[in-house]
């Protein structure tokens, strides 16, 4: 359980970030108050009509007006169901205006967000944000808030005919309220406590389901069945334990408000009983009293109930409002906006041609969370159409550097220039939609090949589809499968395996026809076949294009145009694959050290 929630206090200003998206449903949710506030004081206004009826009709034993009673009684019945069926309406738009202004607003900026934020937050916080916490928040509003009204409204409306009927013992009932809700107070707090760790048990449980299920294979190959059942049969009876601590505190608190209303209705049985005896009150009027003090009680019960809707709301506010608070890391300054349009409004007839020509100046960096640089002064100037390979130890710098390149990440210091112009004078939109990026997981949309393959450029004809695929080989994917380019891919790519997801994405990449391209590890989680096609479709593809490779494999980076051996953020040497091999400095050992993991070149390979 986020702490924030255990600690969580009512706060107006917190509310108060709600305003924006109320103006679109603010009509609605007026209209709900109001209608509840009809409803609760018709609702309150019941019992009068009985003491009237027995006044009037029963007791007199007569029928005189009756007709006149029953018209004005069914018309009562009648505004309020209309109340409530007009309330329910708008209430319903309220619940679901609000909660897709919402989710549009967070959705549209984590399309802004850079790409250090996803870097370092998890899928599962963001759908938690985006879909529970905003439910939880639309909900409280549009039904929540309109109930604790009508609780309220029906409260006051009780007391306010009791003082109208008998003032005397309308102050002895008023006398229970504050005793009724120390009580239910007392126990709802309680129950809030435990329900809160309910929930945090309950996500242990879910992220044990997810893990038993998504590392099945893992689990069964480790052959810890026993150790998983175990360690999820503890969780569950955590569960167990809370859940029951919870049912106890509302067994004793049901009944404690069945003795308060009944404490109620005996103080109004005793006190009106003497006074209708005395002939000081009628019967009616009692009847209704008695009515009166068996409702007032869950009321007051569900105001204070509702406290912990209210408090946990409020904290699914501070969090999906950090979330669209969350600053953007790699942002146009306006006057490039001005000139180049945003991500969602593109001008698109103000973009330079790029050639691809990328120059480092006196670049370093560091990340947001980290306390030293890894890049230092780096410079480094790549002219268009260069193939660049960049390898490293684990952590050396050389995703970094692609990153500064590519404008995913700002420099700490120094600039990045592309075509002789400071990235940051250009829009990022221009820049990334001249990219190429392929990566070691590729990542492939829920559809079919074709629509896949299609989003690298949406205008793109059939035929430019499938000859992007035949220019990277992955017309040999897609033969083999039963339903060709028309075959659903499945939910991430699920159904295909890592080479043939990486080929189709390898043809999405190349159907945009980048003057940049970015291969990330491409070939480092397929097999040797499908390693074949790649590097084929490499050597085609990277033609007369600025290309960066990140890879461990000798022969990916060994016929690149320049190699760089990065470690802790500086390049320890540079040149090409034969220099390299000359110099006998770090370069040779990484490729000595290549060499026995691939078991595939031998040392006459080495040599220049």
């Amino acid at each position: 359980m986020n702490r924030t929630e255990e600690s969580a206090r009512l706060s107006l200003s917190v509310w108060k970030r709600l305003l924006p998206y109320m103006k679109s449903v603010r009509r609605h949710f007026i209209m709900a108050l109001v209608l509840m506030i009809v409803s609760a004081l018709i609702s309150s206004a019941y019992p009068v009509f009985t003491a009237f009826a027995v006044s009037a009709f029963i007791e007199p034993g007569q029928l005189k007006g009756l007709p006149l009673f029953v018209v004005a009684y069914f018309a009562a019945i009648l505004v309020d169901g209309a109340a409530s069926l007009f309330f329910f309406r708008h209430s319903m738009k309220v619940e679901l205006y609000l909660a897709k202004d919402i989710r549009r607003k967070a959705f549209v900026h984590l399309q802004e967000l850079s790409i250090p934020f996803f870097n370092k937050t998890s899928v599962g916080y963001l759908l938690a944000r985006v879909m529970s916490d905003v439910d939880r928040i639309s909900s409280v509003i549009a039904w929540g808030m309109t109930h604790a009204l009508w609780n309220v409204g029906y409260v006051v409306g009780a007391f306010v005919y009791m003082f109208i009927l008998k003032p005397s013992l309308a102050l002895m009932l008023l006398a229970y309220v504050p005793v009724i809700t120390a009580v239910v107070w007392f126990f709802q707090s309680k129950i809030i406590r435990v329900q809160r760790k309910v929930r945090e048990v309950n996500s242990e449980i879910t992220g044990a389901y997810n893990e038993g299920i998504t590392g099945a294979k893992v689990t069964k190959t480790l052959v810890i069945e026993d150790v998983m059942a175990r360690e999820f049969s503890a969780v569950t009876q955590k569960m167990y334990r809370y859940s029951i601590r919870s049912s106890r505190l509302a067994a004793f608190l049901t009944p404690l408000m069945s003795i308060a209303g009944a404490a109620a209705v005996g103080t109004v049985l005793y006190k009106g009983g003497l006074l209708v005896g005395e002939q000081l009150m009628d019967f009616g009027v009692l009847s209704a009293l008695i009515t009166y003090a068996l409702g007032i009680v869950e009321p007051i019960v569900q105001l204070v109930g509702m406290l912990e809707n209210v408090i946990v709301a409020q904290v699914g506010i501070e969090r999906v409002t950090a979330l669209i608070d969350e600053p953007v890391t790699v942002a146009d300054t306006p006057e490039v906006i001005e000139k180049y349009g945003d991500v969602f409004n593109p001008k698109k007839e103000n973009w330079e041609p790029i050639r691809g020509d990328i120059t480092f100046e006196n670049v370093s960096f560091r990340y947001p969370d980290g306390d030293e640089d890894v890049l230092h002064d780096f410079n480094l100037h790549i002219p268009a159409g260069t193939t660049v390979a960049i390898v490293g130890e684990t952590g050396a710098g050389k995703s970094t550097l692609v990153n500064l390149a590519c404008r995913f990440f700002e420099p700490t210091k120094g600039r990045v220039l592309i075509d002789g112009k400071d990235s940051r004078l250009r829009s990022t939109l221009w820049l990334h939609s001249s990219l190429g990026y392929v990566l070691q997981t590729p990542f492939l949309f829920s559809g079919t090949v074709m629509e896949n393959i299609r989003y690298g450029r949406l205008d793109a004809t059939d035929e430019e589809v499938i000859a992007a695929a035949k220019l990277v080989s992955a017309d040999v994917v897609v033969a083999r499968l039963p339903k060709g380019y028309d075959e659903p891919v499945g939910e991430g790519g699920d159904r295909l395996s890592a080479g043939e997801k990486q080929l189709i994405s390898l043809a999405r990449a190349v159907l945009a026809d980048p003057p940049i391209f970015v291969l990330d590890e491409a070939t480092a989680s397929v097999d040797t076949e499908t390693e074949k096609l790649i590097q084929n479709a490499i050597s085609r593809v990277l033609k007369g294009r600025t290309s960066f490779i990140i890879a461990h494999r000798l022969s990916t980076i060994r016929d690149a145009d320049l190699i760089l051996v990065v470690d802790k953020g500086r390049i320890v040497e540079k040149g090409t694959h034969a220099e390299l091999l000359r110099k006998g400095g770090r370069y040779a050992a990484l490729c000595r050290a290549m060499q026995l993991r691939e078991e595939k070149f031998s040392v006459p390979e080495l040599e220049e």
